[in-house]
C-alpha cells in the first residue's frame, strides 16, 4: 500500500499525547491512535500524521529525544486488554480507577503519567520473564527475535537505559562516572561486577529490550490496521538528536559536540529576544558527515529502516539541515550570557567563532554546490533505507534556491504552508498553482492554530498595534478563501472556515493534511517554539474519540471537511 501522486489525499495531523480516549492513563497511546484510523475511515481520510514517537527527554519534546531508534513508552495501550503479561488484577492494583481519572483530566501530567506506565511495565515484565522465558516459550522465542533483529542498537540503547538509572536518572552520560562514559569502558565496567550485580543489571537492560519489544509490536501493528481501512499512518523524523540521547553516547564520533544545531534569526516567531537576536539554538549536536559517508551512513539507514517498519509516509522535520545546518558555538544553557554581546563579544568568548552556517554558508558558487551536492547525497541514502514508505521533506525557512529542484529531482514532496508563499505584493499565492509533490497545511505543530492566528490579528486591531497591516492580512486571507467581497468576521468559524478549508484542499499539491485543531477551528496549541513552558507538548483535544462523533458540532465539522474533501477530488 503504497500512496502515489495520481491520486490527491486528505488527512489530519494529530499528535498520540492530544488523543483522548476513555480507557487511557493521562496521555494518547497506540489504543488512541487505532481510534483515530478508525475516525479517519469512516470521514474517508486517508492520512493520518503524527509527531515523533521516539522516546522522550526530560524536556518532553518529541524533537529531543533520548534515542532517535527508541520507541516511547508511554505511547503504549497498557490495559490487560492490550498486554497479556499484565493480569486484571495487577492493573486494578497498581491503576485504581480514582487516580486513572484525575490523569484524564487537563493536559499531560508527565511525571505522573511516566511513574504508573512505567510500574506497570515492570509488573508486566516481571510476569513475562517468569512465564515465557525460562524456558523460553513461543512468545519468549518472539522476544529473543526482536532483540536479536535489533541488536545493532538495542544493545547500546539499553544498556544507556540501565545506566541512566544508575546516576539518578539522569540521561547527562558527560556528567557520568568515567566507567560508564562510552558503551566499550561500561562493559569493561560490568564484566569487574560481582556476579550477582552483573545480572542485577543484565535483567534491567532485558527489561528495556523487553519495553521496545512491546512498543515495535503494538506500532507495527497499527500500520497493518491503518492498511486494512486505506488510511496512511505518517510519522516525522527530526533531523538532528538530542545532545544527551543514547545515540550520541554510543556513536561520539558521528557527531560534533562542539557545535550545536538550530535556525537563523527571522521574524516569524518573536517568542522570545534570542531569537530575534542570534536564531533558535536548538541543541542538537552537527553531524560527522564525513565519518557518517565513511561508515556508508549505517547509523542513518538504520534510523530511516525503523520507520519503514511504522509507518506508510513519515516527514522529515529541517530537511534543509541535510544541506546546511544554522550553527552556534555555544549550547541552549548559555544562551542568556550571550544575549546581551554583541559579535565581537561574543566572539571573545568562543575563540573567534560564531553562529552561522555549518558546513559552508550559501555565499559563493563553490559553497552552494557543495551543500547542495551533500543534500542530495543524504538523501539519497535515506530513500534508499526507506523502501516502500514515501519520504515527505519539511523544507521551511531560509530556504536556499538549490533545495525545491533537488527535492523535485529525488521525487520528494516539500511543504507548502499559505502564509508563508506569498506574491510580490504579500497576497497569498494562489494554491492552484503549487507543486503537485508537494504537502500544502495550513499550519504546522509550531504554529498557531487558523482560529487563535485569526483573533490575535483582531486583538492587535483593538489594541491600535500593528492595526493597518493587521487589517491587511485579514483582507488577505479572505482573498485566498474566496471572500474577496465580504468583510472580515469577527471569529474564525463558519463561512470563513469552511471556505478557507476548500481553498487549501482544491490546491495543486498532492497531500493536504490539516492540524485537528484547524480542522474543528480550535484555538489551543501544542507547542510555542523557541520557549520553555509547562504548556509545550502537554495539550489534549477536550473530546474523546468517541464524542468527536457523539457531539454534533464536532461530527458536523469532520462531515463538512470530508465533503470538501471528496468535492476537491481527494481520497481514495
Amino acid at each position: 500500500m503504497k500512496p502515489s501522486p495520481s491520486q490527491p489525499l486528505a488527512g489530519i495531523l494529530e499528535p498520540v499525547f492530544a488523543i483522548r480516549t476513555e480507557e487511557d492513563l493521562g496521555i494518547g497511546d497506540t489504543e488512541g491512535v487505532r481510534q483515530m484510523i478508525d475516525w479517519c475511515h469512516r470521514h474517508r481520510l486517508n492520512i493520518l500524521q503524527i509527531l515523533p514517537i521516539n522516546e522522550l527527554g526530560n524536556d518532553n519534546s518529541p524533537y529531543n529525544a533520548l534515542s532517535s531508534l527508541a520507541l516511547e513508552p508511554s505511547t503504549l495501550a497498557l490495559s490487560p486488554r492490550h498486554l497479556p503479561d499484565l493480569t486484571p488484577e495487577t492493573f486494578l492494583r497498581l491503576a485504581p480507577p480514582d487516580r486513572v481519572a484525575g490523569l484524564r483530566r487537563g493536559p499531560v501530567n508527565y511525571p505522573e503519567v511516566r511513574a504508573l506506565k512505567h510500574r506497570l511495565l515492570e509488573a508486566a515484565f516481571a510476569h513475562f520473564a517468569a512465564q515465557h522465558l525460562d524456558p523460553p516459550d513461543e512468545r519468549g522465542r518472539q522476544f529473543h527475535a526482536f532483540a536479536a533483529e535489533n541488536r545493532a542498537w538495542l544493545d547500546d540503547y539499553a544498556l544507556f537505559r540501565a545506566l541512566v538509572e544508575e546516576n539518578g536518572n539522569t540521561p547527562a552520560w558527560d556528567r557520568w562516572p568515567p566507567e560508564h562514559h562510552s558503551p566499550a569502558a561500561a562493559r569493561d565496567w560490568l564484566r569487574s561486577l560481582p556476579r550477582e550485580r552483573r545480572q542485577e543489571l543484565a535483567r534491567r537492560q532485558l527489561f528495556f529490550q523487553y519495553v521496545q519489544w512491546l512498543a515495535f509490536t503494538q506500532w507495527q501493528a497499527l500500520k497493518a490496521c491503518g492498511a486494512a481501512r486505506r488510511v496512511y499512518l505518517m510519522g516525522d523524523i527530526p533531523f538532528g538528536v538530542g545532545r544527551y540521547s543514547a545515540d550520541v553516547w554510543a556513536n561520539r564520533d558521528l557527531f560534533n559536540l562542539d557545535w550545536s544545531g538550530g535556525a537563523p534569526p527571522e521574524t516569524t516567531f518573536k517568542a522570545d529576544p534570542f531569537t530575534v537576536k542570534w536564531g533558535q539554538n536548538w541543541g542538537i549536536p552537527n553531524y560527522r558527515w564525513e565519518e557518517l559517508r565513511r561508515r556508508q551512513f549505517g547509523w542513518w539507514r538504520t534510523r530511516v529502516g525503523n520507520l519503514q517498519k511504522l509507518f506508510h509516509l513519515y516527514r522529515i522535520d529541517h530537511v534543509l539541515g541535510f544541506f546546511r545546518i544554522y550553527s552556534f558555538p555555544w549550547t541552549p544553557d548559555r544562551n542568556a550570557e550571550f544575549l546581551p554581546l554583541t559579535e565581537a563579544e561574543a566572539a571573545a568568548r568562543t575563540g573567534g567563532r560564531l553562529p552561522g552556517f555549518k558546513p559552508f554558508p550559501d555565499d559563493t558558487p563553490e559553497h552552494k554546490a557543495f551543500n547542495q551536492a551533500q543534500g542530495e547525497e543524504i538523501l539519497r541514502v535515506v530513500l534508499a533505507g526507506s523502501g516502500e514508505t514515501t519520504v515527505v521533506a519539511e523544507d521551511l525557512g531560509v530556504v536556499p534556491d538549490y533545495v525545491p529542484p533537488t527535492l523535485l529531482k529525488l521525487g520528494i514532496p516539500g511543504f507548502r504552508i499559505p502564509m508563508f508563499f506569498r506574491e510580490p505584493d504579500g497576497a497569498y499565492a494562489d494554491p492552484k498553482r503549487y507543486p503537485r509533490l508537494s504537502l500544502v497545511q495550513p499550519a504546522t505543530h509550531d504554529h498557531p492554530p487558523l482560529a487563535a492566528a485569526w483573533d490575535g490579528l483582531w486583538q492587535a486591531i483593538n489594541a491600535g498595534t500593528e492595526a493597518d497591516a493587521s487589517r491587511r492580512e485579514l483582507r488577505q486571507i479572505m482573498a485566498f478563501a474566496g471572500l474577496r467581497d465580504i468583510e472580515p468576521p469577527r471569529e474564525f468559524a463558519g463561512q470563513l472556515h469552511e471556505a478557507y478549508s476548500r481553498a487549501v484542499l482544491q490546491s495543486a499539491s498532492w497531500l493536504a493534511v490539516f492540524q485537528i485543531t484547524d480542522l474543528f477551528a480550535m484555538t489551543a496549541r501544542f507547542n510555542t517554539p523557541g520557549t520553555v513552558a509547562q504548556t509545550n507538548w502537554t495539550y489534549r483535544l477536550p473530546h474523546t474519540v468517541r464524542e468527536l462523533e457523539e457531539d454534533s458540532v464536532r461530527r458536523q465539522q469532520a462531515e463538512t471537511f470530508s465533503r470538501l474533501a471528496r468535492e476537491s477530488g481527494r481520497g481514495c
